[in-house]
């Protein structure tokens, strides 16, 4: 036997064999109970990015709009080279986020939401 195929035969064993464990492990994957299957993605709660605004080089202001329906809840996150605080926390009713996405179609995300909140009655305005 040729000395070159002799030192390579061993390598090419290990590496069918680590091929079929890892066939192995993902024909398995979808078939155990308690296991997501292959490509599924885990449940949680659906998360949206509403709006960014940097405050530094690495300091940054982030809007994220966590659940759907009855449950929406917007966060105002703080986010810094190595940590994620919560500044705020406010549910989102359906209809209110319906209305000021109508009212204001130019303004999106963050804006809209920023608008609405700081948006002031006028007091000599007829009502």
């Amino acid at each position: 036997m040729n000395p070159m195929l002799q030192n390579a035969l061993p390598a090419v064993l290990l590496l069918a064999v680590m091929v079929g464990i890892a066939l192995a492990l993902k024909w398995a994957r979808g078939r155990l109970p308690g296991l997501p299957a292959s490509g599924a993605a885990a449940k949680g709660p659906s998360m949206q990015l509403l709006g960014s605004l940097s405050l530094g080089p690495q300091q940054r202001l982030v809007t994220v709009q966590v659940d759907d329906g009855e449950t929406r809840t917007c966060l105002v996150l703080g986010v810094a080279a190595g940590s994620i605080t919560q500044l705020h926390s406010l549910p989102m009713p359906a209809a209110a986020a319906a209305d000021s996405a109508a009212t204001s179609p130019a303004l999106g995300g963050f804006a809209a939401r920023l608008a609405q909140l700081t948006a002031r009655k006028d007091p000599h305005a007829p009502q």
